[in-house]
């Protein structure tokens, strides 16, 4: 038994042209740091035909690898080491949104703009959000437990899920898509298989709870002096409104970076720290949000009076990633920190970056309201990738942080897990690891070894 039975075995039970060797696009992540060349892929076409594909690869010891758009940043959506590619390109149906309970369900390989467009045209919303929203897949967003830039209002992707159905690493079918919002019939399924990055098996449709649409959205660009004043206003909006969909923090180098990579001029210039601001709300909170905003020196705002404008603000932040990538391949540190660490946290990092890993270039941004910063060094050599890790993840622990926010652990984070999770929770993951997955065959480079 092997990868050639295997291979002939699904060939002959869901279509030889659903079995074929694939190129890049499969086998090389987001980031360009993991490729492996080549891979073998299926692609089913329903939950019936995943299934199929696992118990196919428990009985021939074929190792498998998940994929959605391919768009992580861990190196946990590619082979490493020989693994099948299972791509949920081809179902990418959505259905029909039910205005009764505020609620879709959604196959895995929809994207998360696909997601957003249905609920808007049954003028409800999807608030889960961020930048590479037109590729990213529902199951992608749901296997890392997926954040953006709206978690201070309404939560991560696991806030938003009522019902799931997947496929287990024993070759099982759960379904679970009736979107009861009350059922406590003993553990939540929901809850495991989110953020377990492909690790249990294949997570195949979700149900997905929506939200109202607010009359009134008003989004700010503000310039500030420095970090704390920053997370002072941050501090000053969400402790006098609830109506704040998002702050997002950004630096002044990587504001420059965004702007010449575009072509698209910053509204309000020499600031060090800025902060794109957005609210929604039954009524126009524009006048409310200036003045809190106004209560502290050395703050500049401009606001959005056009839709366009607003498109422009938020590609400001939104065009940070690709950005980076044009410097070359970054090592990304998606990490959280307490709010009230944020000033001494990020000038901690620059001072260690400069004084250990000289010649690098480092970009930092992140979600201002929840603690989330993506720290992104560019010119590290490949070996010295650890010693990076070790210096940057070192910092983010001696402040009571999380080595993952929203991307999960992947490959990349593997060596430090033990920084956020202590030796009886990771035993405990084992454990159910185990269980689910008895043949260990589902993302097995993934998460810890």
């Amino acid at each position: 038994m092997g990868l050639d039975d295997f291979r002939g075995e699904l060939s002959a039970a869901i279509g030889a042209d659903r079995v074929f060797e694939g190129g890049d696009r499969y086998a090389t992540d987001w980031t360009g740091r993991y490729s492996a060349g080549t891979c073998l892929v299926v692609r089913p076409s329903n939950t019936e035909q995943v299934a199929e594909v696992v118990r196919a690869a428990a009985r021939h010891g074929v190792a498998l690898v998940p994929q959605g758009g391919n768009t992580g940043l861990v190196g946990g959506g590619v082979p490493h080491r020989g693994e099948v590619v299972v791509s949920l390109e081809s179902m990418r149906q959505v259905g029909p949104v039910d205005v009764v309970s505020r609620q879709l369900t959604a196959e895995a390989g929809a994207t998360l703009q696909q997601v957003q467009e249905a609920a808007v045209a049954a003028e409800l919303r999807y608030p889960v959000d961020f930048g590479a929203r037109g590729s990213a897949t529902i199951g992608g967003t749901v296997a890392t437990n997926a954040g953006g830039i709206n978690v201070l209002r309404y939560g991560m992707t696991r806030h938003q899920i009522v019902g799931i159905e997947a496929v287990l690493g024993s070759g099982e079918i759960i379904s679970r898509l009736t979107g009861l919002v009350k059922d406590n019939t003993g553990y939540d399924f929901v809850s495991l298989l989110c953020g377990s990055e492909g690790t249990l098996g294949v997570v195949t449709k979700v149900r997905l709870r929506l939200v109202p649409v607010a009359p009134h959205r008003c989004t700010f660009l503000a310039g500030v002096p420095d970090l704390a004043t920053a997370m002072a206003c941050v501090t000053d909006l969400t402790r006098n409104l609830d109506t704040i969909d998002a702050v997002e923090l950004m630096m002044a180098n990587g504001l420059r970076l965004v702007s010449d990579c575009i072509g698209l001029p910053v509204p309000i210039a020499d600031h060090s720290v800025y902060l794109l601001i957005e609210a929604s709300s039954e009524a126009d909170q524009t006048e409310a949000i200036g003045r809190i905003l106004a209560t502290r020196p050395g703050v500049e705002v401009v606001s959005a009076a056009t839709a366009q404008q607003r498109r422009d603000l938020w590609r400001l932040r939104d065009e940070h990633t690709p950005s980076i990538n044009m410097l070359g391949p970054p090592a990304k540190f998606d990490v959280t920190v307490p709010l009230r660490a944020i000033p001494r946290f990020v000038p901690e990092v620059h001072r260690l970056i400069e004084e250990r890993h000289v010649g690098s270039t480092l970009v930092i941004f992140g979600h201002a309201a929840d603690g989330n910063l993506h720290v992104n060094v560019i010119g590290v050599e490949s070996d010295d990738l650890e010693r990076l890790g070790d210096d940057v993840l070192g910092v983010v622990a001696s402040f009571d942080g999380s080595v993952s926010a929203e991307h999960g652990i992947g490959v990349t984070k593997k060596r430090w897990l033990h920084l956020s999770r202590s030796e009886a929770e990771i035993a405990s993951m084992k454990a159910v690891k185990n269980a689910l997955d008895p043949m260990g065959i589902m993302n097995p480079n993934v998460l810890f070894d």
